[in-house]
């Protein structure tokens, strides 16, 4: 969360991690603006909006990481799944004709 601080005429930004943006060290950044223009309330609004947008941009790319891990793990699993379904299925089909042969047995008997 980006909150607003006022301080003797200067007026202080702090970022979702706690660190302090001044407004006026954003003078270089915006030429040819006044000291009154760059602590305006528009300027400070803009100003956090952007440090907003900033912050936004870092979380969706996150997301979009994790996002790509998560599809790697998923596809992962599924192929294991695949191959235990395989093997449950060729269990199976041996389990079943050990059963016939044991009948067949059986009746001969």
């Amino acid at each position: 969360m980006i909150k607003k601080n006022f301080h003797s005429g200067d007026a202080l930004v702090h970022t979702a991690s706690g660190a302090p943006l001044t407004v006026n060290g954003l003078r270089s950044i915006v030429p040819g603006m006044t000291s009154k223009q760059i602590n305006s309330p528009q300027t400070l609004d803009l100003d956090l909006l952007t440090l907003r947008i900033e912050e936004l941009i870092k979380l969706c790319e996150r997301l979009r990481e994790e996002n790509n891990r998560l599809k790697a793990a998923q596809a992962q699993l599924q192929a294991a799944q695949s191959r235990l379904a395989d093997k449950n299925g060729l269990s199976r089909a041996k389990l079943e004709a050990m059963i016939a042969r044991l009948k067949t047995l059986e009746v001969e008997l």
